[in-house]
């Protein structure tokens, strides 16, 4: 009898010893969050994912939502905590948002998706070779005279090589250098682009190699000075290009400061949060002077509006994120804008 006593006491005290553990260990592990997922607009319920990982990303949640709905990919979703707030970022962690054990979150489909380097080889190959269509002076443009075969002006075919040339950088930039930390855009949004970078091509591609085009007012002294500056521009916004994706040459996503490099071009980042901006428009602006068309004065003018709408929106990103940036850095021109 003893022996059994002591049996049956062994058994018991194992028995409690494996429970007291799994009890020990579920207070150490996190609890399990739920996720509902509502639709932004209608606020219907489109799934609830059980049992997800506190440390889960929103990449993730998107992941799962995609394969209970395989229409929907991750990058056509916008994934908010607020129906009318900001998409989630994809590194962000559920635990770490303002939600408790039960997350609600709101979907919003952006539409079919294309990737920015299509977008961008699409944008600006167009422009190259519709440019090519007016300065060949093709017969269903300027018509079948001969004086309309050729233009007596120099600066015509050296805006043709500028040209050319910048958006061959652009390609090749597009290719090899950027490095985009959103991986794709609205399809519907590319039609609207390139009817702005084609159009506005093809409107001052016809006026500067029409026939009746003159040179500029102050001959090559102001051509040599435009030529000297745009040479400048597209070599700043080379480099700026290139110090901005070394800031995520190991593939992070992660935004950091930019800061000046040993190459001097990149000292503007000193004075400005976009330095690429401002020589993007410095380029137009001496592309205008070199031509002296008033198309391209319109353009560059748009450009300068539009690329100071982006640089504002990044600056105002950079103070929000880091509380050490340079209070001093204007967005696009130093000091003043």
């Amino acid at each position: 009898m003893p022996c059994i006593s002591l049996s049956v006491t062994a058994g018991i005290y194992h028995r409690r010893r494996r429970d007291l553990s799994r009890f020990l260990l579920s207070v150490q592990s996190p609890l399990k969050h739920q996720v509902e997922i509502l639709d932004w607009e209608t606020k219907k319920q489109l799934c609830f994912l059980d049992k997800v990982e506190p440390n889960a990303t929103i990449r993730e949640i998107r992941l799962m939502f995609h394969k209970l709905y395989p229409r929907w990919y991750p990058a056509r979703q916008s994934i908010k905590l607020d129906p009318k707030g900001k998409s989630l970022r994809d590194e962000e962690i559920l635990q770490h948002l303002p939600v408790g054990t039960t997350a609600t979150l709101y979907f919003k489909d952006l539409g079919p998706q294309i990737g920015w380097t299509t977008v961008f080889l699409i944008e600006y190959t167009g422009p190259l070779f519709i440019y090519f269509l007016f300065y060949f002076r093709m017969t269903f443009v300027y018509g079948l005279d001969e004086r309309f075969t050729s233009s007596p002006h120099p600066v015509v075919n050296l805006a043709c090589i500028c040209h050319s040339f910048h958006y061959i950088k652009r390609l090749i930039e597009t290719v090899f250098v950027h490095r985009f930390s959103r991986g794709t855009m609205p399809l519907r949004k590319i039609v609207k682009n390139c009817f702005y970078y084609w159009g506005f091509a093809a409107w001052l591609a016809y006026y500067i190699n029409h026939p009746l085009y003159t040179p500029p007012s102050y001959g090559k002294k102001q051509i040599n000075f435009a030529v000297i500056m745009f040479l400048l521009c597209e070599a700043g916004n080379f480099s700026i290009h290139v110090a901005l994706s070394d800031l995520r040459r190991n593939g992070s996503k992660t935004r950091k400061i930019p800061y000046p490099t040993k190459n001097p071009f990149t000292w503007l980042f000193f004075f400005v949060s976009c330095p690429n901006y401002t020589y993007e428009v410095g380029t137009w602006i001496s592309f205008t002077i070199m031509t002296q068309c008033v198309p391209v004065g319109l353009f560059t003018l748009l450009c300068f509006i539009q690329m100071t709408i982006w640089a504002k929106d990044k600056h105002c990103t950079y103070l929000r994120e880091f509380k050490d940036y340079p209070s001093h850095r204007t967005p696009i021109i130093p000091f003043l804008l």
